[in-house]
């Protein structure tokens, strides 16, 4: 608790009025590589607390759309443009729940999900692509021609292969770590821009 009392984006998340740190890390993200833009569609997988949906909806505006996804109740937001949703993303039905609430196909599908940490390295890592995979499903089947996805993983023996996976569907694929990500923490993002619906599920 004391580290993270000390930390840069902790702080500055209070005095900004971010829900979490972890707003900094898309917000970088996003002015670095531009893949959410004004007007966009956005879903937020693993969304609670809500600083992701803060980012997004900062970055879209009024003229976009959010829908915050999470197994935990979301603080409700006042804007008529952000949505959120008690939903299991690795459940059968999540994908249908999801479009029901979209008002057009994705310009952006992000996810900061994590599972329970066990503290196995292994268990975790593979929980950790197992969630990432359940997101790139939900991006395959609600991105529109051109849209991106935005992805946690850990680092591990099977990110590889993930990161191949991914490359069947998207034109570019690269790895990233925001500075607002913790230089001990094992987290990095996977960032694919240019969906390819085509191509999908090849």
């Amino acid at each position: 608790m004391q580290d993270r009392k000390r930390d840069y984006y902790y702080k500055k998340a209070k005095v900004e009025m971010y829900r979490s740190r972890a707003a900094y890390k898309l917000l970088q993200a996003i002015k670095k590589y531009r893949f959410i833009n004004p007007g966009d569609v956005v879903i937020d997988l693993g969304a609670a607390p809500g600083g992701w949906i803060q980012a997004a909806r900062k970055t879209v505006g009024n003229k976009g759309f959010v829908l915050g996804v999470d197994l935990k109740p979301i603080e409700p937001f006042t804007q008529p443009y952000v949505r959120t949703m008690i939903c299991d993303i690795i459940e059968d039905d999540a994908l249908q729940q999801i479009r029901e609430l979209l008002p057009q196909e994705a310009d952006a599908v992000i996810s900061d999900a994590s599972p329970n940490i066990s503290g196995i390295w292994e268990v975790d890592h593979a929980r950790q692509i197992d969630l990432a995979q359940k997101a790139l499903y939900i991006a395959s089947e609600t991105l529109g021609q051109g849209g991106h996805f935005f992805v946690k993983v850990f680092q591990g023996d099977m990110l590889d292969d993930f990161v191949e996976k991914v490359k069947h569907n998207f034109r570019l694929v690269r790895v990233v770590k925001p500075d607002a990500s913790r230089a001990k923490s094992s987290e990095i993002y996977v960032l694919a821009t240019d969906f390819k619906p085509s191509e999908a599920g090849q």
